[in-house]
């Protein structure tokens, strides 16, 4: 492996249900965010908006709520601006209070959390192909940053988010978007299992004129080039897409469902 080579690798979340006035939710969890005790949780379309209190009140009493209305922005708010009744415009909250609960919803958009390990603040992104062109993630880090967190102790994890299997655009899009989302020069390999190169060799989206498009993977790539090391970043093998039993996905189904995802300051 050459000089400023990475290898990507995605990994298996940890699964688990909790049964709340006789409903079971699914949630799937980071094991580096588990490592350092952080209450998370990435739900499958068990959760919904209407068991939000819930919820909150199952992983952290004496909790509060912050959602954000998601508008595929770069703005990143604190969590106190966008409380329960107090919705803001924006695609990222940052903890500045204890007992807040962060909420991202997604529907092929990757839910990503950050967490200071040392100081333990956290935040929550909604990111998808506008965020990554936007630099939503660079504009996180900034933050943090502020709030004296070393590069060192930051932690990033990326949950269920369609595969760039099945996330495919068109050649202009393609174009707009390596231009948009571009970065310092990482080369990263991806690890292919025996199913990748199989779908890579066949040519139904190619006579479409379609390509893949790898969002969690270009998201990898803007977090190594904010100097996140990579064994601090943890990103799910889980394709909202592919696995229709578990997940909304807007791609697949054109839904207007989404999935809950949140993690606690």
């Amino acid at each position: 492996m050459g000089a400023g080579t990475i290898t990507y690798k995605e990994i298996n979340f940890s699964k688990a249900e909790i049964f709340i006035q006789n409903k079971k939710f699914e949630y799937y969890s980071s094991p580096i965010l588990n490592q350092y005790n952080f209450k998370h949780a990435y739900f499958t379309k068990s959760s919904s908006e209407k068991f939000l209190q819930l919820l909150g009140n199952h992983f952290n009493e004496n909790y509060i709520n912050c959602v954000a209305n998601q508008i595929h922005s770069d703005v990143i708010v604190l969590g106190s601006l966008s409380q329960e009744g107090s919705k803001t415009d924006a695609d990222g909250l940052i903890g500045n209070k204890c007992n807040q609960n962060l909420w991202i919803y997604t529907a092929d958009c990757m839910p990503i959390f950050f967490a200071d390990k040392k100081k333990r603040n956290v935040a929550a992104l909604h990111c998808g192909r506008k965020g990554l062109e936007k630099k939503i993630i660079k504009n996180l880090v900034k933050f943090f940053d502020n709030l004296g967190t070393s590069r060192d102790d930051l932690l990033v994890a990326i949950g269920p988010a369609i595969s760039k299997e099945h996330y495919l655009v068109d050649q202009f899009t393609l174009k707009e978007f390596n231009r948009k989302a571009k970065n310092k020069k990482i080369t990263v390999n991806f690890i292919k299992t025996e199913k990748d190169l199989c779908f890579s060799d066949s040519n139904h989206f190619k006579e479409q004129n379609l390509n893949q498009l790898d969002l969690k993977r270009s998201a990898y790539r803007q977090l190594l080039s904010e100097d996140i090391p990579n064994k601090n970043i943890d990103i799910s093998n889980l394709c909202t897409y592919k696995f229709k039993n578990e997940f909304n996905s807007w791609r697949k189904s054109k839904t207007f469902s989404r999935q809950w995802n949140f993690i606690c300051s």
